[in-house]
C-alpha cells in the first residue's frame, strides 16, 4: 500500500520547512567550548550542536506533523496537539489509583482492556474534578468513530518514566469517557523507531507497566498503523530524499562557523 505521491510531496515539505527554520532562528550555545572546538574544529562542532538542539524537538516539529500527515489518508480525523478534556471523576481517580498501586507492587499485570472496563464503569461517578492532563500528541478517529490517542517518546525512556506514562495514558482513558462513556478509546505508547535495529526493540523493560499489545508501538508498527503497510520504508526514503537534495544548502549553512 504504502504512500501516495502527494502524501511523499508533504512530508519532504514539512521536512524542508524545519530544517530550513531551524537554519534561521537556530542560535549556536554561548558557552565556550575550547577543547572541544579545537579538537574537532568549529564547523564540525557547530553541527554536533545544531544536531543537538534538533533533536530536542524532534518529537514535536518533525513527528507529530508527520504523523498528522499519514494518518489523514484513513483517519477522519488527524490532529496533533489536543486537549484530551478538562474534566475527571474522584471515583475514576481513585480507580486509577488502584491500578498504579497493583502494578507498582507486581501484585497484577497490566491489561489495558479489562483498566478501560474498569473506569468506564465509574467514569462519571463521584465530583467531577477539573484537570489539565498531559496534551494528546497526536490524536486520531476511525471512520467507525475510535479514537486512538498516542504519547510519542524518545526511542530509549528512562525506565523510571515508565510510571508517569501509564498514569497518563489512564487519565485520557478518564477523560474521554467523562464525556463519552460509550467512547471506544485507545492510548497508547508510540517510539518512533528502533535504536537497536536489526535487533527487536527491548520492550522488557516496559512490561511491568505497559500492556504491550494494546499500549505500545514502536517504529514500523507505528508508522505503518498511520499510513498503512509498507509506509515506514516510504518515510525513510523521504527523509533520505531530503536529505540529498538539501545537502549542499546544508554544508553551506555549516561553513560559516569554519
Amino acid at each position: 500500500m504504502g504512500l501516495t505521491k502527494k502524501q511523499k510531496d508533504e512530508i519532504q515539505q514539512v521536512l524542508k520547512q524545519v530544517l530550513r527554520n531551524k537554519f534561521q532562528n537556530y542560535k549556536r550555545e554561548t558557552s565556550s567550548m575550547p577543547f572541544h572546538t579545537r579538537l574537532l574544529g568549529k564547523d564540525r562542532y557547530a553541527l554536533f550542536s545544531f544536531i543537538h538542539s534538533l533533536n530536542t524537538t524532534f518529537g514535536t516539529s518533525i513527528f507529530e506533523p508527520v504523523a498528522v500527515t499519514l494518518a489523514q489518508k484513513r483517519f477522519k480525523r488527524a490532529e496533533r496537539q489536543v486537549k484530551s478534556g478538562t474534566r475527571i471523576s474522584t471515583a475514576a481517580l481513585f480507580e486509577i489509583q488502584k491500578i498504579m498501586d497493583e502494578l507498582t507492587a507486581a501484585n497484577a499485570k497490566p491489561n489495558k482492556l479489562n483498566e478501560i472496563e474498569i473506569i468506564r464503569k465509574v467514569c462519571q461517578k463521584g465530583e467531577m474534578r477539573k484537570v489539565k492532563p498531559t496534551v494528546v500528541d497526536v490524536y486520531l478517529e476511525s471512520n467507525m468513530g475510535e479514537l486512538f490517542l498516542f504519547d510519542i517518546k524518545t526511542a530509549k525512556p528512562n525506565k523510571g518514566n515508565f510510571k508517569e506514562f501509564k498514569r497518563t495514558l489512564l487519565e485520557w482513558v478518564a477523560v474521554i469517557l467523562a464525556e463519552n462513556p460509550k467512547a471506544k478509546i485507545n492510548t497508547q505508547i508510540a517510539i518512533p523507531y528502533n535504536p537497536y535495529e536489526p535487533k527487536p526493540y527491548s520492550r522488557w523493560t516496559m512490561a511491568g507497566m505497559l500492556d504491550l499489545e494494546n499500549e505500545l508501538k514502536v517504529a514500523e508498527e507505528f508508522w505503518d498503523f498511520l499510513g498503512g503497510e509498507g509506509a515506514y520504508f516510504d518515510l525513510l526514503e523521504c527523509f533520505e530524499s531530503v536529505g540529498i537534495e538539501m545537502r549542499e544548502e546544508i554544508d553551506n549553512y555549516f561553513s560559516k562557523f569554519k
